[in-house]
């Protein structure tokens, strides 16, 4: 029986894409075997052809559940625990000073509790992550800009100049601004956890993610880099101009960043992907780690990263982020451990400020991705965000 109607999603995103708000968007809306692909618009304002099904995008900080469910696999097997710190693996994070306050000067610190865990890089409290204050308003901050270090910047962010080591070293030589496990605290913990993978391994965090999420799940179109062959199905990217709002290109296929493997492979945030693919990867977690009988995760690891490690005041101070009923599992936001179940955008996911977002509802079964190429970072969100999960709630029904 057909419980999914997207004539009216379809509607709301051809005129967002008329009044020139995005040149084009692919949605997914998906219940139990039931699955709708809708795709509206172009790849570009400047390219008139329809946006193919197979176009690519980038999808910022979607990327972070991908990174977080490779590492769960290497804890499945055994090769790193959750409880373990991670001192053996990055020396650089070892024996932590900690700021007293977050305006404090950078010698202003107290030795940190005990070390970093890898749990606290998978629910986003290692103690270190973007600050909410204008750029440069603190210490802290001036000196992330100094080293060319990014905890979060605009979206899509720009490459940054480090390589993996020097990278870690340069985040080595600040203090945190939290002990271990205090905060929750965005963006560097993922960025951390790549580095961690990748020397847990052996070899760079993209071939990782190839081996143990990407290959298992058939999404050939998913990674750090874009062939020289597949740079036409990349869409352009575009962000609105500081001043007057109008849509600039951040970034265009024939000079694209992902044209070149980075010398950082972000784990937090510079994967790209095609809407099929990431469906892949939602459908697996959907499926308790299955996908077409290929297991990548058992359902009690799904179920571990699934659950709210948050504490209520954790939550509280992070509502920005996460809004007053999100709570954080192991890599994605889930429901708050005590709220109540409530329609989408509430659910399993997590968003991109490239203007991707996925939600799953673990009790109805019910998911939903969206994608387009433009800047939707919050807290208020470009209003296709808001249609979107308008339509996809009145599309699922009973």
């Amino acid at each position: 029986m057909n419980t999914i109607n997207v004539a009216r999603l379809h509607d709301a995103m051809a005129m967002h894409v008329a009044t020139g708000e995005l040149p084009g968007v692919a949605t997914l809306v998906a219940r139990g075997d039931e699955v709708q692909v809708d795709i509206v618009g172009t790849p570009s304002f400047a390219d008139d052809a329809p946006l193919a099904r197979d176009a690519i995008f980038r999808i910022a900080s979607l990327t972070k559940p991908i990174t977080a469910a490779a590492a769960m696999s290497l804890v499945e097997e055994g090769i790193l625990r959750l409880e373990d710190p991670i001192d053996e693996l990055i020396p650089e994070l070892a024996d932590r000073q900690v700021l007293r306050a977050i305006d404090a000067e950078l010698d202003d610190t107290v030795r940190a509790d005990r070390p970093i865990t890898l749990e606290d890089l998978l629910s986003s409290r290692m103690g270190f992550g973007s600050v909410l204050a204008t750029p440069g308003s603190y210490p802290i901050q001036r000196a992330e800009a100094e080293l060319g270090l990014q905890s979060i910047g605009g979206p899509p962010w720009p490459p940054v100049v480090h390589d993996v080591d020097s990278w870690i070293g340069a985040l080595g030589s600040l203090p945190l601004m939290n002990q271990p496990g205090e905060q929750w605290l965005y963006n560097t913990s993922t960025q951390v956890l790549g580095v961690l993978l990748a020397r847990a391994c052996g070899k760079d965090l993209g071939s990782v993610l190839r081996e143990r999420i990407f290959g298992p799940l058939g999404m050939t179109d998913t990674g750090f880099t874009v062939p020289t062959a597949e740079l036409g199905r990349l869409t352009t990217f575009y962000l609105p101009d500081s001043e007057t709002g109008e849509l600039v290109v951040l970034d265009d296929p024939a000079h694209s960043w992902w044209s070149t493997p980075p010398s950082f492979p972000d784990g937090s945030g510079w994967l790209v992907s095609t809407i099929d693919d990431y469906w892949s990867f939602v459908s697996m977690m959907m499926s308790g780690g299955t996908r077409n009988g290929v297991r990548v995760l058992s359902p009690a690891t799904v179920a571990l990263m699934t659950t709210d490690r948050l504490t209520r005041s954790q939550r509280e101070a992070s509502t920005l982020f996460l809004g007053t009923d999100g709570g954080w599992g192991l890599g994605l936001t889930v429901p708050a451990a005590d709220s109540s179940e409530q329609p989408f955008p509430q659910g399993i996911g997590w968003d991109g400020g490239t203007g991707t977002t996925w939600r799953s509802n673990q009790r109805s079964g019910a998911s939903a991705i969206l994608f387009m190429q433009r800047m939707a970072t919050s807290p208020t969100p470009p209003p296709v965000i808001e249609d979107f999960w308008d339509c996809v709630n009145a599309a699922i029904v009973g």
